[in-house]
């Protein structure tokens, strides 16, 4: 089995468990744990992250006269729309817009049509975080809509549930990186700078450090470093690449919150999928310009 075929696999399978795990925690946060948003929210994200997917696959099937991915068998049908649906319910958990559908839509619609719009040189790789990304620009052009309450989580929850709850997303989240998205380089980058921006700022700024740490303890950060931070289609293999790109996240959270701009860890990660995308867009450029100053003098002699 060659390493492309082998991390493909292991990106379904990833996919596959955290499609269930994503489900499971909506049904159990509108049921039990205390969510406030409406059963509505998450039923319009689904459907309008199913209909644009398909839509897009079969635009783009047809363009290149090729049979769209989600045919050939039901199970084809299921796992094409996987990540289609991790982005909608993670949309409808994160965003809060009281009882308005549209910018759960609009959101959802955004993150899935990054996928098509914003990819790499080789046109085949997105490089933005597409539920962060939704989230991202609905925040920009909405600004009464806001985040979910990080006390939605464990809002009906007391005792020691309060601490069943993080500890099973946290062993759940650390099971997935290893085993399938090898991610945990990207999360010990990500939490070590996290910590290192926080005391930097309360030695710089006079922040005091527990306030600067508190965000560590919520439910929304631990789910954030360990189902969106860690996208296995948006961020680099290479160990030391995912500690560079998990430390710049942390960083530019840093310097959004010395400029007191909220909502600093979404906007955090779509500030350096950007650069990211700069990066490659730039490297392809140079790289071509050097060919061309290879071949143009070779064709004139």
């Amino acid at each position: 089995m060659t390493k492309s075929i082998l991390y493909q696999s292991k990106r379904l399978a990833g996919l596959r468990r955290f499609a269930i795990a994503i489900t499971f925690l909506n049904i159990l946060g509108h049921t039990v744990l205390g969510f406030e948003q409406s059963w509505a929210q998450p039923i319009v994200a689904l459907v309008t992250a199913y209909s644009v997917e398909l839509l897009l696959e079969t635009i783009d099937a047809r363009i290149n006269r090729q049979q769209p991915r989600f045919l050939g068998s039901f199970s084809n049908f299921i796992d094409f729309l996987l990540s289609a649906h991790i982005t909608a319910l993670a949309v409808a958990m994160l965003l809060y817009a009281n009882e308005r559908l549209f910018p759960i839509a609009f959101a959802t619609a955004v993150a899935i049509g990054s996928k098509a719009i914003f990819r790499l040189p080789e046109g085949k790789r997105h490089f933005f975080n597409p539920s962060n990304f939704g989230i991202t620009i609905t925040l920009l052009l909405f600004p009464w809509v806001g985040i979910a309450p990080p006390y939605q989580f464990t809002e009906n929850l007391s005792g020691w549930a309060d601490w069943i709850l993080p500890a099973l997303i946290v062993c759940t989240g650390t099971f997935l990186n290893a085993r399938f998205t090898r991610k945990l380089p990207l999360i010990a980058g990500w939490l070590g700078a996290f910590v290192l921006q926080a005391a930097l700022r309360s030695y710089v700024f006079e922040t005091p450090l527990i306030p600067a740490l508190l965000p560590m303890t919520g439910v929304a950060f631990v789910l954030f470093t360990f189902y969106m931070v860690t996208d296995p289609g948006t961020t680099p293999r290479k160990p030391l690449d995912q500690v560079f790109f998990g430390a710049s996240v942390a960083a530019v959270y840093g310097l959004l919150m010395v400029c007191h701009i909220v909502f600093g860890l979404f906007f955090a990660l779509t500030i350096v999928c950007t650069l990211r995308g700069l990066n490659f867009y730039t490297q392809t450029w140079i790289n071509q310009m050097s060919r061309t100053k290879i071949l143009v003098p070779a064709l004139t002699r």
